[in-house]
């Protein structure tokens, strides 16, 4: 089972992540979105697409731009659709 963790606050948790480039990319369902609120934030990417944002609150901190997730990426990472990554300030174990 992997577990996304910040301030001792679980993110994510699955067994059915994909990794892609090193990050641990988790199912939307298995994602605590009470934690995550999206922001205005985008990034392109040329061989997934454009990525969402979210900041993260939790454990009495809020960090912005902490996970993301491409909704409609393009084909050679259809796989990671909807999935939600963190950067490494987020515990992923």
């Amino acid at each position: 089972m992997t577990t996304a963790t910040f301030n001792g606050v679980t993110l994510a948790q699955s067994d059915a992540t994909e990794i892609v480039e090193g990050n641990h990319y988790f199912p939307s369902d298995s994602v605590n979105w009470e934690y995550l609120s999206k922001t205005d934030n985008t990034t392109r990417c040329f061989w997934k697409g454009d990525a969402t944002y979210y900041s993260v609150s939790a454990g009495g901190e809020t960090r912005e731009d902490l996970a993301w997730q491409y909704q409609a990426p393009l084909e050679k990472a259809t796989h990671i659709k909807d999935y939600v990554a963190f950067y490494p300030a987020v515990s992923v174990d």
